[in-house]
């Protein structure tokens, strides 16, 4: 799996010792996930648009100011294989896209920042069931219970495995009645498998087997995210009107990038995962899986990869981004932010503007 990007496009690579400077790409739609069709336009959208991994910093003068909003993910982005030497974190670094200096950043920190992909996506899902978010916590924890030195991280783990095994078992039912209907047979299969999987993670606790716990947390971590993507029925709110002729995903769906680096004995090409999350931005991913299928980034070079950004979309010639045969026009899509706590993503606006009294 993979971790996210936001409202716009753009993903980012943190701490790279690998400068990708002259590489070139294409990309896979590997599946769609769970019930995600692409809604086609009736015709696209025209006008000027600005490339799928261009930062909306480039779009959009003065910075996003927030202190109770939090910005959900719109992709996520993961290596898959290939790159040993390059560090990249599986998720998108959504601070990136606020000005560094603002001064009452800390209010929005409440504890740790998540950076873990799969547990943005789990997090970023329209549910609303306490019961599975109570297992879900403490398995996310033992990330953090692991950073301690030695077998000692094993007494945290210990304690974080009772704690969501005890939730699972007093919040079952409440879990399965939040199951979609149609969904309830699957999310019953993969609730057995997480109390199975629990008390064999309980046990290699017991024998002290620390290498044996990432593996397994990641396991269970999965078989939670299922049961909470079972719980998900149908698409949870009508996208603007005047965004419904635009290509929309109303899901989720997984792409494959492919990246051949030129003039690098040590590195020929690698993968990545890209997911989608349509749940959260329909209109954004709905453009970048639109563009895949029309293979506009194929072989395309990368513009830009400093070690904290990797952008491409600009095509070679005079265009700008991708043009519309149907209309020879730049396609442009509004900047989409679905912030914590609201139903429906913001758009056309930065939160400044649509939340003045959080700035």
């Amino acid at each position: 799996m993979a971790a996210t990007l936001s409202c716009h496009q753009y993903f980012s690579l943190v701490k790279s010792p690998l400068k990708l400077t002259n590489v070139k790409h294409e990309f896979q739609l590997t599946r769609l996930r769970g019930n995600a069709p692409i809604e086609l336009p009736r015709p696209l959208c025209c006008s000027r648009s600005p490339s799928p991994f261009q930062s909306t910093n480039e779009q959009e003068s003065g910075s996003f100011s927030l202190k109770r909003c939090a910005i959900s993910i719109a992709l996520a982005v993961g290596l898959l294989t290939g790159m040993p030497a390059l560090e990249v974190p599986s998720h998108v670094n959504a601070n990136a896209m606020m000005n560094p200096a603002l001064s009452d950043v800390s209010v929005l920190i409440s504890g740790p920042p998540i950076k873990d992909p799969g547990a943005l996506l789990r997090y970023a899902l329209p549910i609303d069931n306490k019961a599975i978010r109570e297992v879900q916590k403490p398995l996310e924890d033992i990330t953090e219970s692991l950073k301690i030195a030695g077998v000692k991280a094993l007494d945290s783990v210990e304690r974080n495995v009772r704690q969501a095994s005890r939730a699972l078992k007093q919040g079952r039912t409440m879990i399965v009645s939040g199951l979609a209907k149609s969904k309830v047979d699957h999310g019953v299969d993969l609730l057995n498998k997480l109390e199975v999987g629990m008390d064999a993670l309980q046990q290699v606790v017991e024998n002290r087997n620390r290498d044996a716990v990432a593996p397994l947390q990641k396991e269970l971590l999965n078989y939670v995210g299922g049961v909470e993507e079972d719980m998900v029925d149908g698409f949870p709110y009508e996208v603007p009107e005047e965004y419904k002729d635009m290509p929309l995903l109303k899901g989720r769906a997984a792409v494959d990038m492919k990246v051949r680096v030129k003039d690098n004995p040590n590195l020929v090409d690698c993968t990545f995962r890209i997911v989608l999350d349509g749940y959260n931005a329909p209109v954004t991913a709905g453009n970048f899986v639109d563009l895949v299928e029309r293979h506009f980034y194929d072989g395309m070079e990368i513009q830009r990869a400093d070690g904290f950004v990797v952008q491409t979309g600009d095509p070679e010639g005079p265009a700008e981004g991708f043009i519309d045969p149907s209309t020879e026009k730049t396609r442009t899509i509004p900047l989409e932010i679905m912030v914590d706590g609201e139903k429906t993503p913001v758009y056309g606006a930065t939160l400044e503007v649509s939340f003045p009294c959080y700035t």
